[in-house]
């Protein structure tokens, strides 16, 4: 296959996207579903039902939906350990979803992931991953799989602004450049690595141009914008899927809360905060341009809010009280066990 010989990507434009109602109301529904879901997840924390870190996704919610739509039938997605909002987004369950968390046998992996380590290969979901930028390689490792079979799929491998330091995302990036393997890197840039800022932690801040010195073409992306998102995410998979190799999209985005529900926030101000909540959240965005399309009115966005809102109270309440493993899951899933 030819290569270009560039020193830096060709700049790609994303068309704009043409209104759709049903699509613009469903993402309003799942945004707002992953929404109601974290802060319900938030207070569980907060009464000790569910234990180890916890990583919301609130403020985050655009990526995953809006990627969710750029999907086809057989595509994957594995991302890092702030995955409720990607596991929702991909049709979990959320009574599954939220029994992981605190958990209980009935959660999707059975209790035995907890919050930073679900998987539902069913879903297309190849996991959460603790380890910070593990699942570059992981993910990498998908793509590879795709192309030596031929299927035609594309792996989404989405990891933060913290990850994308980590010497092993660049050896994925290189090989993925190499064997023109299908799969997109979503770089879900919320500003904040853990408790450090981008600008401080990074010498190159636009993460999207991390390709450019193994001719991997990206795009920054607004992040807070589910269709903008939408519309990104359909061009990336298509340059992936037509052989062309990998595509790096950057979504500028914003976490509200800590980096987990143990982070005090002190390396920023409420102001901060404050000044995205009013200027920029996702939710409020999308629900403005329904109003504006004449899509939907308050009372039909607070209608469906409402509804959002008793399927999560009826997954924690499902989550507090199903019953927990049985002892003996200790020792299932530790090998592979193969008939001879």
């Amino acid at each position: 296959m030819a290569r270009q010989s560039a020193s830096k990507p060709k700049a790609v434009a994303i068309s704009p996207a043409h209104p759709d109602k049903a699509a613009l109301l469903d993402f309003c529904r799942s945004m707002l579903l992953i929404r109601r879901f974290e802060e319900r997840a938030g207070q569980l924390y907060g009464m000790g039902l569910i234990g180890g870190f916890c990583h919301l996704y609130i403020g985050q919610e655009a990526i995953a939906v809006g990627m969710q739509a750029a999907k086809g039938d057989g595509d994957q997605v594995i991302t890092g350990y702030r995955e409720h909002g990607h596991m929702l987004a991909a049709g979990m369950d959320p009574k599954g979803v939220m029994a992981e968390l605190t958990g209980r046998a009935a959660g999707v992996s059975r209790g035995k992931g907890g919050s930073m380590h679900m998987f539902s290969t069913a879903a297309g979901f190849y996991g959460g991953h603790g380890i910070v930028g593990a699942q570059v390689s992981l993910g990498t490792g998908l793509a590879l799989a795709n192309r030596y079979r031929d299927d035609g799929k594309v792996a989404f491998v989405y990891f933060g602004d913290g990850a994308a330091n980590q010497g092993q995302v660049y050896e994925s990036f290189n090989m993925a450049e190499l064997w023109s393997l299908p799969v997109v890197y979503v770089i879900e840039n919320n500003q904040y690595a853990m408790g450090t800022s981008v600008e401080r932690s990074s010498s190159e801040t636009h993460l999207h141009k991390r390709g450019i010195s193994f001719n991997i073409p990206g795009a920054e992306v607004d992040g807070m914008d589910v269709v903008a998102v939408r519309e990104a995410g359909k061009m990336a998979a298509e340059h992936a899927r037509s052989g062309k190799g990998p595509f790096i999209l950057e979504m500028k985005t914003y976490r509200y809360r800590g980096h987990s529900m143990s982070d005090p926030g002190k390396y920023r101000t409420r102001e901060e905060i404050d000044a995205v909540r009013k200027t920029r959240d996702p939710i409020e965005h999308l629900q403005e341009r329904l109003e504006t399309l004449d899509f939907a009115d308050e009372a039909q966005i607070k209608a469906i809010d409402a509804e959002v809102k008793a399927i999560v109270a009826d997954a924690a309440e499902f989550a507090r009280t199903t019953p927990e493993p049985n002892p003996a899951e200790l020792y299932t899933d530790v090998y592979l066990e193969t008939v001879p």
